[in-house]
C-alpha cells in the first residue's frame, strides 16, 4: 500500500511494509484474524453501517478502510464491548475524549471522538493500538476508526456494527 503525507517537515511517501512494521490493516488477509468474517453479507468491502468515515474535513492520517476481519482479534473484542456497553478494560483511559490533536481524523467538535485500548498481547503498557469512535452514543457510535501505530495513521472500520 502506498501512503503519501504532507506534514510540517515536507512530503513523505511510504510504499510498503518497512523493517519492523507489519502490514497495514487494509493489506492483511482476513484469514486467521479472529474477526467477524463468517457473518452473512461480509464481503470485505466498505459495506456495513455505511457511517464510518463521515464527518467534517478529511483527516490527514486516514488510509482507507479496514474491515473487522483484517483487524487483530483483540480489536473485535473491544468492538463487541463498546456495542454491549461493557465496562472499559482501562477505566482511566477508555471511553475518554480523544482530541485528534494530530489532525489525523476528520475535523469535528472537540468532544466528538472517544478512544479505547486494543490490548497488545505481551505488552506491559497499553501499547499503540486503539479504536477511536465518534458521535452517536456510547453504544452506537456514528464512526469507527482503528490505529495500530498510536495515532500516526487510521483506517475506517466500515462493518463494526454488523452482527
Amino acid at each position: 500500500m502506498a501512503v503519501a503525507a504532507l506534514g510540517a517537515f515536507g512530503y513523505t511517501e511510504v510504499t510498503g511494509d518497512g523493517p519492523g512494521q507489519g502490514p497495514s490493516p487494509s493489506s492483511q488477509s482476513p484469514q486467521g484474524q479472529g474477526g467477524r468474517g463468517d457473518r452473512p453479507g461480509q464481503d470485505g468491502g466498505s459495506g456495513g453501517s455505511g457511517r464510518a468515515g463521515q464527518g467534517g474535513r478529511e483527516g490527514r492520517g486516514l488510509s482507507g478502510t479496514c474491515p473487522v476481519t483484517t483487524l487483530p482479534g483483540e480489536a473485535d473484542a473491544v468492538i463487541d464491548e463498546i456495542l454491549a456497553g461493557a465496562p472499559p478494560r482501562h477505566p482511566g483511559d477508555d471511553g475518554k475524549h480523544f482530541g485528534n490533536y494530530e489532525g489525523a481524523l476528520p475535523s469535528e467538535a472537540s468532544s466528538y471522538y472517544r478512544e479505547y485500548t486494543v490490548d497488545t498481547p505481551g505488552a506491559r503498557t497499553r501499547g499503540a493500538r486503539r479504536i477511536v469512535v465518534g458521535g452517536g452514543t456510547r453504544t452506537d457510535p456514528d464512526v469507527w476508526y482503528y490505529t495500530g501505530d498510536h495515532y500516526a495513521s487510521f483506517c475506517a472500520i466500515p462493518d463494526a456494527e454488523d452482527q
